[in-house]
């Protein structure tokens, strides 16, 4: 049995993992067919358009159970009156101090493509679309929106656990609650955890199956189906921290969950049909129906293999996977103008697309890397983001490379 020390080893590679596909994510956008983002590349790319959708499938469903299962160790390890002042310094700060800045980069880089389209265009600017309301309904989180939608999800955990404790205060109901958990989180769990949101996504009106989950970042009050999605799989991570044991389980099967999940991706987009992305949306119910169930164990297939995976394969000390998980919530935090600056500054150059999206990773990463060990890593900044569990392993790891005398 792995012990919790390489287990966390292990999630921390994931975490890390998953943040890198994010940034390749989010720069493939502008290689595709018809314009979906802020930018459009004049070399399109069939092959990006695919890996867009692969990695949408499930990227944000393991950062939701990464972020369930380390919810949970934060709480019982510091208190709740300490997990909510942990909370607070290192989403919520981070959250208000970042959005004004990021917000401000990509304006800038919007401002930038409305120049480059009027000089373009002899000189007459496009006309600029409506700004947000601000309102709750109407409010550019950007992709910061996976801060708010933790911040939402811790508060209700709060309140929740706070509330059972009053009422459950010898824990025989909570107990009560483990087999049934046990069930849902063991062999069937991709199946069982997909099963609401396959109901949310049938029911979500005008969904794009290609694009999945709808992005909560144009709103504080989230889409019902993004609820539904991300809170199952917080949910989940939690579970499996109240009963690590189960964790032996996906490790062992982490090929059959990877295999399922993937199969239901690639049929799901056979179904979709050739001309991708898809940007109409799916109105008959068989399709649409079909589709959703695809999608949803698409998504916990792949993120409970991908999640055995790194448990079974990654639970080793590595000091590079260590350093990329240090440096992933800075990477995160700031990559997105800068992916958008180096898109258009490339847009119109006529090199083939691998080498286009070769240069555009390198230079992202080159920046987000190079301004994290000079400016964070050994800085107040870091210790913010990553605590100082972060800066007493560098020390720990420094000193084991000090022969002893």
């Amino acid at each position: 049995m792995t012990d919790a020390t390489e287990r966390l080893h292990g999630l921390d590679a994931l975490r890390g993992g998953m943040l890198m596909l994010g940034v390749a994510l989010h720069a493939s956008m502008s290689f595709m067919p018809i314009q979906v983002w802020v930018v459009q590349d004049t070399q399109p790319s069939a092959a990006l358009t695919v890996f867009f959708y692969a990695v949408h499938i499930f990227r944000m469903v393991v950062f939701f159970l990464i972020a369930g299962f380390f919810a949970r160790l934060a709480l019982h390890r510091r208190g709740t009156g300490g997990f909510i002042a942990d909370r607070l310094k290192r989403i919520a700060a981070p959250l208000l101090v970042f959005w004004p800045l990021v917000m401000t980069g990509m304006i800038a880089v919007l401002i930038w493509i409305g120049s480059r389209m009027a000089a373009a265009n002899g000189g007459v600017a496009p006309p600029a679309p409506p700004p947000p309301t601000f309102t709750p309904d109407n409010f550019p989180l950007g992709h910061l929106w996976f801060l708010w939608v933790l911040l939402i999800f811790y508060a209700a955990l709060v309140i929740g656990r706070s509330l059972m404790v009053a009422v459950d205060r010898q824990g025989g109901l909570r107990r009560a609650f483990d087999r049934p958990a046990r069930l849902i989180l063991g062999f069937a769990a991709p199946l069982l955890l997909a099963a609401p949101l396959a109901v949310a996504l049938f029911y979500q009106p005008n969904w794009l199956p290609f694009f999945g989950v709808p992005t909560p970042d144009m709103a504080l009050i989230p889409h019902l189906s993004s609820v539904v999605a991300y809170g199952v799989a917080f949910a989940a991570g939690y579970g499996l921290h109240r009963q690590p044991e189960l964790l032996n389980g996906v490790a062992a099967r982490w090929p059959l969950n990877l295999t399922l999940g993937a199969i239901c991706a690639v049929v799901g987009l056979m179904l979709l049909g050739p001309s991708l992305p898809a940007i109409t949306p799916v109105e008959e119910p068989v399709q649409k129906a079909m589709l959703a169930g695809l999608y949803a164990v698409a998504s916990y297939g792949i993120s409970f293999g991908l999640l055995g995976f790194a448990l079974r394969r990654l639970s080793n000390r590595s000091a590079l996977r260590r350093y990329i998980a240090d440096a992933s919530y800075w990477v995160y935090l700031i990559h997105i103008p800068i992916v958008m600056a180096l898109q258009v500054a490339i847009a119109d150059l006529a090199w083939p697309w691998p080498f286009k999206f070769a240069a555009l990773l390198a230079g992202v990463f080159a920046i987000t890397f190079g301004t994290y060990q000079i400016l964070v890593r050994h800085s107040f900044i870091g210790t913010w983001l990553n605590g100082m569990r972060a800066r007493n392993e560098r020390r720990a790891a420094r000193a084991e490379l000090v022969p002893a005398q």
